[in-house]
């Protein structure tokens, strides 16, 4: 299958690390420049070197990074084509007890730079294509993450609608809501517990593959997504989760 991704350019953000770094790499083996953008300059600039990229250490919760992501790749390469967005995870929380400080530094952190980017973007290239990184939250609650479960819905539906808006002049939106995938943070999290081993194997119990998804998986089908090949995918929120998700 020919993605079609030569030549083209494309921001992706959280792109030190984890699922963004691994759907850059796909972008670039398939012939794609990327502006990859993260917080930690030091590993981004790495990453940068590794993949031939040019980098923005930036923070995307800052008003000011979208455009300047877009820009660097106007400026630098000519065109834009779209972006991978990725953002921080808010923090965990029950509805109740989580304070109106908590909500409005997620939402801040979470919301408001997913459409940030989505403006930009467009603006640059109407025809461009825009996809997210969710969470299985977007479709099912999880336990102690009000935070998430209340703005990662909305997030998605807003695609919806956003694919409603572009797709007259042949831009497309889409997200992507990721299971457990064995990435840095994900080993970072098991460490904390008392038997590391065991509570992955407790986890893996719960998905249908019986295993963590690896990074390469979620960004191969980013990749896609993003390409020409997958030209009538819009409005579409896509599990990558081993089948762990028990909505539909």
């Amino acid at each position: 299958m020919q993605l079609g991704h030569e030549g083209k350019v494309f921001v992706v953000t959280a792109a030190s690390s984890g699922l963004g770094l691994a759907t850059a790499r796909e972008l670039v083996a398939e012939g794609a420049k990327v502006v990859l953008v993260a917080r930690t300059q030091e590993r981004l600039e790495a990453v940068g070197k590794e993949l031939g990229a040019l980098t923005l250490a930036a923070d995307l919760a800052d008003p000011r990074t979208p455009q300047r992501a877009v820009a660097l790749a106007v400026e630098e390469y000519g065109r834009i084509d779209g972006a991978f967005v990725s953002v921080g995870g808010p923090p965990k929380g029950t509805v109740l007890e989580t304070s109106d400080e908590t909500w409005q530094s997620a939402f801040e952190m979470v919301f408001l730079p997913a459409m940030r980017m989505a403006r930009e973007v467009f603006a640059a290239n109407p025809a461009a294509r825009i996809g997210y990184v969710l969470s299985v939250s977007a479709k099912s609650p999880l336990p102690q993450m009000a935070p998430s479960n209340g703005l990662r819905p909305g997030l998605a539906m807003l695609v919806k609608q956003l694919a409603d808006e572009v797709g007259p002049q042949g831009g497309r939106a889409f997200a992507i809501s990721p299971g457990m995938i064995a990435t840095a943070r994900m080993d970072h999290l098991y460490s904390q517990a008392d038997d590391p081993a065991a509570a992955r194997a407790q986890d893996e119990e719960n998905i249908p593959l019986g295993r963590l998804g690896e990074p390469e998986e979620f960004g191969r089908t980013a990749c896609f997504l993003l390409s020409d090949a997958a030209s009538y995918v819009s409005g579409s929120v896509i599990a990558v989760d081993g089948g762990m998700l028990r909505a539909l």
